[in-house]
C-alpha cells in the first residue's frame, strides 16, 4: 500500500505549462476583445498540414497609425513537430514569421519570430527556447527588438497538483528597463456542488476535451516597475457550471498608493453560442456574443460586440464574420 501511494502521488505532479500562459485562462474573462467597424476572416484549409487566412476590417478608428480599414494575408503550415506561419500586410508593407520547432525529442520547443516593415521601427528577431520536465517549464529568449538585444528567462514549478508558481525576467537594452514578475497560482475543487449530468455526460466533437469541472482558482502576480503602474495583480475563477457558466474578477492595485482598478467578467456557452460580458470600476461594459449560423460543422460564425464608456461618454459597437472553407 506505501509504495501504491508513493507511485499515486509521484505520477500526480503534472508539467504546469509555459509561464506566460499561465493567466491567460482566467484573464480571458476579464480582457475582451472589442472592436468597432466591421471585421471578416475568411479561412481556407489547402490541405491537412497548410491553411491560409484572409482577414479584413473596415470601418475602424482603433488603428494606431489612423488608417480606416487593414487586409492582412496569413498562411500556415503545421505538422506533428513543427509550424511555420507568416502573415504580410500589403498597404503598410511589413511582413511578421513565425518558425516552431520540436527538438531533443520533443523535450524542448524552439521558437523563431521575425517581424519587418518598411520604416524599420518595429522590426524584431526574437529567438524563444521552451524546455519542459516532469513537474516544470522553462524558457529563456535572446534576440534584438526595439533598435537594442533583448535578453529573459522564465520559470514555472508544480508545487503540487494544485500550486504552482513562477517568475519571469526580461532586459531590454534599447531603453535599459529590467522586467520582472512573478506568479501563484492555485485551484481547489468544489466539492459538493450539484453538477447537471447532462452537461458532463453530454458528447462532444471527437478529440476535444470534456467541460471543465465545477473549481475555483486564485492567481497572483507581481510585477515590479511594470507599464501599468498598478504592480499587484489577483485574478479569480469560478467554473459555476461545467460548460456553461463560468465567472472572472480582477483586482489589480498599489499596496502603496493605494490606487485600484476591478474588473467582473462573466462567460455563458450555449448549444451554439457564447455571451461575455465584462464590467470594471469605472463603469464601463463591454460585451461580446459570437454564435455559428448553422446546425453543422464548419458554418460561418458570426459575432458582435460593444462597449460603454459612462464616464467618457463614448460607445462602441462592432461585428464581424468568420467563414471556413
Amino acid at each position: 500500500d506505501s509504495i501504491a501511494k508513493a507511485a499515486a502521488a509521484a505520477s500526480a505532479f503534472i508539467n504546469p505549462g509555459p509561464y506566460e500562459q499561465a493567466p491567460q485562462d482566467l484573464k480571458r474573462l476579464v480582457m475582451l476583445d472589442t472592436h468597432d467597424g466591421f471585421r471578416c476572416d475568411i479561412n481556407k484549409q489547402l490541405s491537412p498540414y497548410m491553411a491560409v487566412v484572409h482577414s479584413f476590417w473596415l470601418g475602424t478608428n482603433m488603428i494606431p497609425d489612423g488608417r480606416k480599414r487593414t487586409y492582412t494575408w496569413l498562411t500556415q503550415v503545421a505538422d506533428e513537430t513543427s509550424l511555420y506561419m507568416a502573415r504580410v500586410d500589403p498597404e503598410k508593407l511589413s511582413v511578421d514569421g513565425r518558425i516552431h520547432k520540436a527538438i531533443l525529442g520533443g523535450v524542448a520547443m524552439a521558437k523563431l519570430q521575425i517581424g519587418v516593415s518598411q520604416d524599420g521601427q518595429a522590426d524584431q528577431c526574437l529567438l524563444d527556447v521552451d524546455v519542459n520536465g516532469p513537474s516544470w517549464s522553462a524558457n529563456m529568449k535572446y534576440g534584438s527588438m526595439g533598435g537594442g538585444l533583448v535578453y529573459g528567462c522564465a520559470f514555472h514549478q508544480g508545487i503540487t497538483p494544485k500550486l504552482s508558481m513562477g517568475g519571469e525576467g526580461m532586459y531590454v537594452s534599447a531603453n535599459g528597463n529590467m522586467i520582472s514578475s512573478y506568479m501563484l497560482k492555485f485551484s481547489m475543487p468544489a466539492s459538493g456542488d450539484p453538477v447537471d449530468d447532462r452537461v458532463t455526460k453530454s458528447p462532444g466533437p471527437p478529440g476535444a476535451p470534456g467541460p471543465e469541472p465545477t473549481s475555483s482558482t486564485f492567481l497572483a502576480q507581481l510585477s515590479p516597475g511594470g507599464p501599468s503602474g498598478l504592480p499587484l495583480t489577483l485574478n479569480y475563477k469560478r467554473v459555476v457550471t461545467p460548460g456553461r457558466v463560468t465567472l472572472g474578477a480582477e483586482l489589480a492595485c498599489d499596496p502603496l498608493s493605494l490606487a485600484s482598478n476591478v474588473i467582473l467578467g462573466a462567460e455563458f456557452k450555449f448549444s451554439r453560442s457564447k455571451l461575455q460580458v465584462t464590467m470594471d470600476g469605472n463603469a464601463k461594459i463591454q460585451s461580446v456574443l459570437e454564435t455559428k449560423l448553422g446546425k453543422e460543422p464548419g458554418q460561418p460564425s458570426l459575432n458582435l460586440c460593444a462597449e460603454l464608456d459612462h464616464l467618457k461618454d463614448e460607445m462602441k459597437f462592432g461585428y464581424g464574420l468568420s467563414i471556413d472553407g
